[in-house]
Formats: structure tokens, sequence, C-alpha cells
């Protein structure tokens, strides 16, 4: 069932998730509603989406990205190359929310992360992620632990932009 985002200024987002502890049909239905919420999303369109952004606080997120679907459940990062590492490598690259649509900043990520985390079967499994697909585990990890990206925004003093039609326009950050 396609469920509605939850806006930005809910403070569910900025809970820290709970663990799943159960494999069962309630599990089940989330992440359908995941699956279906993501799909219908296309002004703008998503590549990932955690559980609290349909108002469930629970510790799994999904990501889809050029053919590349995962169902991540209780996530732990394993390692992540650091920001400050080859800091000429780690491009901005444009982020932003389904939570806070048509608002995009540039951010530094780590360029890999490696996790472990649970499949929908409660599967165990250790993955590498690197580039974009690094991003979206980083962004969608946050969720899971109660940032949303213009905290990141801030933290590295980055514009932030508001998209409407055609046109770009910074926003002033207090």
């Amino acid at each position: 069932m396609i469920r509605k985002i939850v806006d930005v200024k809910n403070p569910l987002l900025r809970e820290k998730s709970r663990q799943v502890t159960k494999f069962d049909k309630k599990l089940k239905e989330l992440i359908i509603d995941l699956k279906d919420t993501l799909a219908a999303q296309d002004d703008p369109e998503g590549v990932g989406l955690a559980a609290p952004q349909i108002g469930k606080p629970v510790a799994v997120f999904l990501m889809r990205h050029e053919g590349t679907e995962r169902v991540v459940i209780n996530p732990q990062i394993v390692s992540q190359s650091l920001l400050a590492e080859k800091k000429s490598k780690n491009k901005k690259v444009l982020e932003g929310c389904l939570s806070l649509p048509h608002y995009y900043g540039p951010l530094t990520r780590s360029t890999k992360i490696s996790i472990t985390y649970s499949d929908e079967f409660g599967k165990q499994h250790e993955e590498s992620f690197s580039g974009f697909l690094a991003q979206i585990v980083q962004h969608e990890l946050d969720h899971l632990n109660g940032i949303l990206f213009v905290d990141r925004i801030l933290e590295q003093n980055a514009p932030l932009y508001h998209f409407h039609g055609d046109e770009w326009e910074e926003v002033e950050l207090i």
C-alpha cells in the first residue's frame, strides 16, 4: 500500500529506530508498503526510503537504483572510508530527501561503506557499497538514527537549494 511520506517537520524523523526482532507478517507488510511507496515517487523520484519516513520507527530501509534493490534490516556499519581521506576524490554529490521534496544540497559522504544487515527473510549479509550506492546507504542509515540530510548540510556548511519549476534558488540557513 502506498503510504504518505512523513514531512521533515515531524518529530518521528528525529527518533532512533528500533531493531527488528520478528520477521513476521507485519514486517512483510511494512516492506510491501516501502516498495509501493518508493515506486510511486516521481516528483521527485526516490532511490531510497526508510521505515521512519512512512511513520514506522523501525530499522528497515529500501534502496533501489539502476537495477539494484535491497531491503536492509538492522544495518550495522562494518567499515567506511573517511571523509578526510583523499578529500579530492570525495566529490560532492547533490542530495535530496523525499521528506523534504525539491530541496537539495551538495554533500560529501564516504565513498565506500560496508555493512552487515538482514534481508526480508532474516538471512544475514555483509556487503560493500561504493559511489552513489554508498551515498544512498549512508542517507538511509542516517534516517534510522534520526539524522536528516539537512543536518549534514549544516555540518558541512554547504548551501541548500530549492528547485521550483526549472529554477534553483539558494535557501538561507539559520
